[in-house]
Parts: C-alpha cells; sequence; structure tokens
C-alpha cells in the first residue's frame, strides 16, 4: 500500500491528453453496427466550420457527453455522431476577406477557383472546433466525423430536392424576400435578428391629380415611395369615404398611381394611408397580389437605387432617403417629422439592415410537411424537454411560411436544376442532363444559387447515416434517442429535421429534444463583446481543468432555468476534485487488492451507513439522468463526496483501517471502502472522466479503463449495497449530536484540541442504546474526554446546550472557557463590526450614490450590509449564550 500511485496534486493538463489519447487509441467512442445492445443515438449539433468553442458550445456538448458516458456505462451501444456544418455564408465571408487582405475579391477568381479556396481553407482551419471540442472530452466516434459537404450528404441533399420538386413542394417564384446587401444573398425570416432602433415617421403629402389637396401619408422608409404603385386606405376608415379623387400623383416622380381600399390598412397607424411598395413590403406585396398592382423594384440587389428611381439612380438607399426627404421639404411635400422606435431586420452573420426585395427564389412548401412535425410532439413520439418549449414549437409550425432556400452565393450545394439556353425548359436532377428533354438542346446552364445552409442540416440525423443508401447504421441507430440542443435553433434545425426527417424516413428523427437553457454571466447578463463579459472556455479549462468547467456546467444546468457562469465557481468545483484526489490517496494507504465481498455480518453502523447512501445516490443519479436533470445528479454527487463520504465516512473509519478496532474491523472497513470509492468513481466519471479514468486506473482491483466499467445498477457484484434505513437514521442521530458538539466549540471559541466532557438527555431508548453503542465513534470525531447517557433529568450545570430532534446534548464548559476573556472577546467583535457597518449604512442612505452607482455595485455594497448584520446577530446570540451560562 502506498500513496505513491497518485502524485500529491491533481494536475489536470498532465492527465487529460493523456488518456483522451488512450481513449481514441482504444477506439473506446465507436459505435458498432450491428450489435444485440440496446442502442442509443445522439447527432451532435454540427457546430460552423468557422466556429471556435464558445459558452453554449461547452454546455451543449458537455451534457451530450454525460449521456453518451452514462449509456456505454449501462451497457449501450452508443453513437455519437459528430461533423461540422459548411455555413455557407459565414465560411464565404470568412474566404472573402482572406482575399481582400491580398487584394483579390472571389470574382476575379471565378466560381470554380474561388470554392478551391475555400476548401483550402476548410483543410487548413476548419478543424480547430473539433480539436475543442476534444479538449472538453467530448467522446463522439470520430471515425464517423462528417461534413455538410461531403460527397455523401451532397448526395443526399440532391436527392431530397429532387424528390421535393416532383412531388410539387418545391418550386420557384418571385416573391418578397429577406435581402442582405453585404452578403447578397437571400435569408430565410429566421436568419434575421431584429433590433430595436431609434428612427423616424415622416409625413409626406401625395397630391390629387385636379390640385385640389392631397393624401398624407406615413412612412418610416422614404427611399421606397419611388416604387409606390398604389395609396391604400381601410374601407371603413369614414376620413377616405368621400374622395374627391381615386388617383394621387406619385410626389417626385410626377406619375399617378391609384387608391385603393383593403381591410389591412390600420386606421390607427399614421394617418390611416399607407403608400403600397409590392416590390420593397412583404406586406405591401400581398396587397399588391389582391389588387394586380404592378411591383417596381427601386432598390437593387447592393443596395443601390435602380434606374426606376430616375434620378436618384446610383445612390445609396440611406444616401437616397436624406435626398429624397430634402427634396420634398423643397417642393412643400414634407408635411412633418416625428420620432419613432420600431424593430429593424438585420443580417444574422454581418449585421447589415436588411432589405425586403422582391426576387425570383427557390421555396419549400412548408405547411404539409410542418403538419406532421407537429402531430409527431402531439402525439408523443417526440418529447420536448422541458415541455414549456411545445407551445413555441407548435406557434412556429402552425404559422409557418414558406421556406426560402436559395442562396445568391458561391459555397454551398448549388442547385441541381438546368435551364435550356434554347427553349427555357427547367429541368431538375439529380446529375446533370446531357440535352434539353424537351428540344434536345444541348446548350443548358446549371442554376448559380446555392441550397440555405438549413436545408443541408435538416437531414443531419439520416444523411450522416448513409441513406439515401439502406445502410445497418441507420437500421440500427434511426431514429436517434436524443437531441441536445440551445432554444435559439429550436426552429432554425430541430423543426426542420423533423419536417425533413418524417418525410424521407417515415418516422421521427429523433425520441426527445432536450432544450437546454443559455449560459449567462455571473450577474445573469447574456455575454457579449461589447459588455466585455464574455467568458472563453479554453482559458477556463486551462486554469482549472476541464473536470471542474465540466461539472460546474452540469450542477447549474437546471431545466428551465439559464446557468450562471463565474470563475469563482469553478474554482469551486476544482476543490471538489482536489477533494476527491486527496480522499483517493487516503484510501489507497489503506488497499493493496479488490475486495468483491462485504462480510456484512461485520461490518460498522459507519459501514452500513455509507453503503445504503450509496444505494439511494446510484438510483438518484439514474432517474436523474434520465429525466435529463443533470443539476439533480451532479449536486446529489457533490454531496454525497463531499460531505458524507470525506467529511463523515473517511473520519468515522480511520480507527478502523488503523487497526485500533482489530483485524476484522479493518478488514471489513476495507472491503466497504474499496467498493464505495470503486461504485463512486464510476458515477462520476460522465461528469469528470479524466480523472476518474486516472484514479480508476491506481485503484488495485480495476481492469482496462473505467469506461468499460458497469453502471452499479447493472453489476450483480453490488447486489450487497442496499437500502439500509434503520442504519441511516442511526447515523444521523450520531452525526447531529457530533455536528452540536462541533458547533457549540465554534460559538465558544473553545480550541479543537480540548477534550469536553458532554451528557446527553435522551427519552428514546433505542436513541440512547445508539448512542451508547457508538459512543467511540462520537467521542473520536467530537474529541471528548468522557461522554455519559440518560434519560431526561436535571440541566447539569455549567453547560451549553445543544437540542436535536430526540435529544439534548451537554457540554460542560467548567474549567474550559473563561467568561471574561470571551465576553471581551465578542464586543470587540461586535465594535468591529459596528465600524464598518456605520460606513455602509452611509452609502446606502446617501441618494446620490443609490441613483449613480451601477446596479451590480450597489447590490455588492447592500450584500456585504446583509453578511455584516448576519454576523452580528450571531455574535449577539453567541453573548446571551455566555451571559445564562452558571459557572460558579
Amino acid at each position: 500500500m502506498s500513496i505513491d500511485l497518485l502524485d500529491k496534486g491533481y494536475e489536470p493538463h498532465d492527465v487529460e491528453k493523456r488518456w483522451y489519447d488512450f481513449w481514441e487509441k482504444e477506439r473506446l467512442f465507436a459505435a458498432e453496427e450491428r450489435s444485440d445492445k440496446r442502442s442509443y443515438a445522439i447527432v451532435i449539433p454540427p457546430p460552423n466550420v468557422t466556429g471556435v468553442l464558445h459558452m453554449g458550445h461547452a454546455l451543449n456538448n458537455a451534457l451530450q457527453d454525460i449521456l453518451c458516458r452514462y449509456r456505454r456505462l449501462r451497457g449501450d451501444n452508443v453513437l455519437w455522431m459528430p461533423g461540422t456544418d459548411h455555413a455557407g455564408i459565414a465560411t464565404q465571408n470568412v474566404v472573402e476577406r482572406h482575399l481582400a487582405a491580398g487584394g483579390l475579391d472571389r470574382h476575379q477568381l471565378g466560381r470554380e477557383k474561388f470554392i478551391e479556396r475555400v476548401w483550402e481553407w476548410r483543410k487548413e482551419y476548419g478543424g480547430a472546433i473539433i480539436h475543442q471540442l476534444k479538449r472538453l472530452g467530448a467522446s463522439c466516434d470520430w471515425e464517423r466525423e462528417r461534413f455538410t459537404m461531403d460527397d455523401g450528404l451532397s448526395k443526399a441533399v440532391r436527392k431530397v430536392f429532387v424528390q421535393l420538386y416532383d412531388e410539387g413542394l418545391i418550386y420557384q417564384g418571385n416573391y418578397i424576400i429577406n435581402w442582405c446587401p453585404r452578403c447578397r444573398t437571400a435569408l430565410a425570416d429566421l436568419e434575421v435578428e431584429h433590433e430595436e432602433v431609434n428612427a423616424h415617421l415622416y409625413y409626406i403629402r401625395y397630391p390629387f391629380p385636379d390640385g385640389s389637396g392631397a393624401v398624407t401619408v406615413a412612412t418610416t422608409r422614404p427611399e421606397t415611395m419611388l416604387g409606390d404603385t398604389a395609396v391604400a386606405v381601410n374601407p371603413e376608415d369614414e376620413r377616405y369615404l368621400n374622395l374627391p379623387e381615386e388617383a394621387v400623383i406619385l410626389p417626385l416622380l410626377n406619375r399617378s398611381i391609384p387608391i385603393i381600399r383593403d381591410s389591412y390598412v390600420d386606421t390607427a397607424f399614421g394617418t390611416g394611408a399607407l403608400k403600397v411598395t409590392p416590390a420593397h413590403d412583404p406586406n405591401d406585396f400581398e396587397i399588391g397580389r389582391r389588387h394586380n398592382l404592378p411591383a417596381v423594384k427601386v432598390i437593387g440587389d447592393d443596395g443601390r437605387m435602380t434606374s426606376d428611381a430616375g434620378k436618384y439612380e446610383g445612390m445609396d438607399r440611406f444616401a437616397c432617403r436624406k435626398a429624397v426627404i430634402e427634396d420634398l421639404r423643397a417642393q412643400g411635400l414634407l408635411e412633418k417629422i416625428t420620432p419613432l422606435v420600431h424593430s429593424v431586420g438585420h443580417c444574422y452573420r454581418c449585421h447589415t439592415a436588411i432589405e425586403p426585395n422582391l426576387s425570383k427564389q427557390w421555396f419549400v412548401k412548408a405547411k404539409p410537411l410542418a403538419d406532421k412535425a407537429m402531430a409527431a410532439v402531439k402525439t408523443g413520439k417526440t418529447r420536448i424537454i422541458p415541455d414549456i418549449w411545445e407551445k413555441t414549437y407548435f406557434e412556429w409550425l402552425e404559422n409557418i411560411r414558406d421556406w426560402c432556400i436559395s442562396r445568391q452565393i458561391w459555397w454551398g450545394h448549388q442547385i441541381p436544376a438546368w435551364t435550356c439556353e434554347a427553349c427555357g425548359n427547367l429541368m431538375v436532377a439529380m446529375t446533370a442532363p446531357s440535352a434539353c428533354t424537351e428540344c434536345g438542346s444541348a446548350d443548358l446552364v446549371q442554376e448559380t444559387d446555392v441550397l440555405d445552409t438549413w436545408f443541408s442540416s435538416a437531414l443531419w440525423p439520416f444523411s450522416t447515416m448513409g441513406w439515401p443508401e439502406k445502410t445497418p447504421l441507420l437500421e440500427t441507430f434511426y431514429p436517434t434517442s436524443v437531441l441536445i440542443t440551445g432554444f435559439d435553433i429550436l426552429f432554425f434545425w430541430v423543426a426542420r429535421m423533423m419536417m425533413m426527417g418524417i418525410h424521407f424516413m417515415n418516422d421521427v428523427p429523433f425520441r426527445d429534444v432536450y432544450v437546454h437553457a443559455l449560459v449567462r454571466d455571473e450577474n445573469g447578463q447574456k455575454m457579449s463583446k461589447s459588455k466585455g463579459n464574455v467568458i472563453d472556455p479554453l482559458n477556463v479549462v486551462e486554469k482549472y481543468g476541464t473536470d471542474a468547467f465540466r461539472f460546474t456546467l452540469a450542477a447549474f444546468a437546471a431545466q428551465g432555468r439559464d446557468v450562471k457562469m463565474s470563475e469563482k465557481r469553478v474554482e469551486g468545483y476544482r476543490n471538489f476534485i482536489n477533494k476527491l484526489w486527496n480522499a483517493t490517496r487516503f484510501s489507497l494507504m489503506h488497499l493493496d487488492k479488490a475486495y468483491p465481498d462485504i462480510p456484512t455480518d461485520r461490518i460498522s453502523l459507519a459501514d452500513q451507513w455509507i453503503l445504503s447512501r450509496l444505494n439511494r445516490v446510484i438510483r438518484t443519479v439514474e432517474e436523474a439522468l434520465s429525466g435529463y436533470h443533470f443539476n439533480e445528479a451532479a449536486n446529489t454527487l457533490y454531496q454525497f463526496v463531499w460531505h458524507e463520504f470525506c467529511d463523515w465516512y473517511l473520519e468515522a473509519v480511520k480507527p478502523a483501517l488503523y487497526g485500533n478496532m482489530g483485524d476484522a474491523a479493518r478488514d471489513a472497513a476495507r472491503s466497504v471502502l474499496w467498493r464505495v470509492l470503486r461504485e463512486t468513481l464510476i458515477l462520476l466519471h460522465p461528469f469528470i472522466p479524466f480523472v476518474t479514468e486516472e484514479i480508476w486506473n491506481k485503484l488495485p482491483g480495476t481492469k482496462g479503463s473505467i469506461m468499460r466499467a458497469a453502471f452499479p445498477l447493472d453489476n450483480p457484484d453490488t447486489a450487497v449495497i442496499v437500502s439500509a434505513p434503520e442504519a441511516e437514521i442511526k447515523m444521523n442521530t450520531v452525526m447531529d449530536i457530533i455536528t452540536g458538539v462541533r458547533n457549540i466549540r465554534g460559538e465558544m471559541n473553545i480550541q479543537p484540541s480540548a477534550a469536553l466532557e458532554v451528557i446527553i438527555h435522551s427519552p428514546d431508548d433505542a436513541v440512547r442504546t445508539t448512542i451508547e453503542a457508538q459512543s467511540g465513534i462520537i467521542k473520536d470525531l467530537a474529541r471528548l474526554k468522557s461522554l455519559m447517557v440518560s434519560t431526561p433529568g436535571e440541566r447539569p450545570k455549567s453547560a451549553a446546550t445543544a437540542v436535536l430532534e430526540n435529544a439534548a446534548v451537554f457540554v460542560s464548559l467548567e474549567g474550559i472557557l473563561d467568561i471574561d476573556m470571551e465576553t471581551m472577546r465578542l464586543e470587540k467583535e461586535m465594535a468591529k463590526i459596528d465600524k464598518a457597518l456605520t460606513g455602509i449604512s452611509k452609502k446606502l442612505n446617501n441618494e446620490d450614490f443609490l441613483a449613480k452607482a451601477p446596479e451590480d455595485v450597489v447590490e455588492k455594497v447592500r450584500e456585504k450590509h446583509r453578511g455584516l448584520m448576519e454576523k452580528r446577530q450571531k455574535l449577539e446570540v453567541n453573548m446571551e449564550k455566555i451571559k445564562a451560562l452558571d459557572l460558579n
């Protein structure tokens, strides 16, 4: 027996790389295509190939890894499918910036050469996030790593596109879409981030042709008036029932446009008259369709005004706005300008203000697919956990609009559609046709647009497993078991996977969807670079170790509640890792072999208690992880390891381990200690894989990796670990007595080394019997000179008291406590606190400080005030207790 087996302190950096390399080399993450084991599968939310690990990734992947490691311990055949997303717009932007640094742009290179450059970039830089996930301990089946532009996945994308087109669920049409002038591409509704901005409402007069007056309209975007093709009023608006004219003159362009009546018009907004610009507003587009209005596009794809904008042609859209306002003012047609705060859409990638634009795009008819995705959740085929997200999921699918899937960029899956230049025939096919199916011409041009990134990632659960081929992997692992995701991609990705999975696989893509919350800073604020409160997970891992970081994430991952992250919390769980390490070092001093059999007839009360507690912990962890209550599982283990195993059990069995109670007691204690430590390591492994693997391989009697171990519920050797509620009750009595004595020591400032005399009164025969039987452990852990137990009688003199549920503990203070000295000490402590409170109270009574200081600063001052008040109250209680003592 030697503590040389473990270093004096745990150094995570020395351990983590060594064990991760070992796990990969031994293929411990690999799934079996065919197996008699129960299948368990998770597909990773594929991070962007441009990405680096942030807190959201860390939480998401830590939770997935916990589940996968847990299910392996349960004996399942686990597939955690990894991969990355090609991230069309984001990746193209990154590569274009690289080119620009060298004085090039993609158009100079041409499409083919540009795509080659992107692949080169991906090969050199695109794997960064994968390496970072490995630092986090992610046990993905890396041999199966996929990329959304892989040949196999690209084939699946073409297959889905062609089939949906043939089924009439994909079509091409002219519609208003969200357009990013910077990225020069269409965006789906979900790719638009809305921000509140300070803007203005401009009131513009549209004169009647005969000069008899005007209709005033209010707009936030005066530059779009150049594309107006009507003015609309509500048919029930009395202000416009008897207009002298049914047309007005469009200012600046002097074009006659009709006045139309449509119930969409909000009578309470502005003047109740609406300028209609079908080419630049989605609602105006629908009005235009109802009234057969022409659509005039005056803002081009580059954000500049077109030739239809007249003299403003070529101007930037925002410069045009200023020019239009000045020209209207000069002509006396600008009635007034009022301030307005409203929501403006911005590109989710480059944050440019998006432009609603009329454009010919490809769309998916979403409603038929959405209905099936809703039904799957309503019937329970897929559960959303926590269920508070079901309402949001249903609302989005019930109001879903057709999905714009074409993007005007080069990096991505080029749409498999060809147009015949001779006759205009459109052909959609898996492979490029050699000739037109209508006229036989070979003059064919492929669609230049690529598909929305989310189109390919919507196929992820089955395309990664080899679909459209009927592979053994699909047969074994589809549907997957659970998807772990943030709520921010519930619609971007989850709903679309549901739609595609049900349509093409005739089954849901996953049985459960666990939606985790956000990771915020310690004050509950969303992390952002502008606030300067971003915590880099890699820095945290470097400083505190991966295990401490993972355990922190799990411990605070409560359903429906955001994770408040701070380095102090990670530091606290690093202390937990060190506590486990040091407890193991102590244990290994007494363990030299496996102890599979526990002599139940000879084990002590402390042994029975810890085994019973372990039994409860095993079941609690199993229930918590099965229900996605990660925080409950983590906190249960923390409580058990730190406060029960380390603080109580190891102290309680020291006399037996050191041989003070005989060989039989020592062997029994060793057997229980070995078993408890072994099973505790297995329970902890999903949360803190590195340190548990390191300890496991130093624990006598273990074989191979801890990843090959069996979860205690599934291990027949743990049958001896049974519930013993009576032992728990008895041990709780013992611990309460020891805690009571320790509290009196602390309150009365009695030296830890002072041996005390204690008398315990209890009316309960069973309690007295327990105390007498366990007097040895009580005297040892409470550091007592003597212990007497009796039925209730006269209160002993000169004694401090701790009152328990079925007993009263009296600690004799005669010869132990100097009342005068202790009174002086307490008074001195209270005086120091009073002085500090005076200064803090002045701050809190200062209205200027409360009004001007940041909220977090004020709260810290209040918190300090509360802490000092609590400390003073405790000192007052202690003073009263001393005054009540009769030491004469």
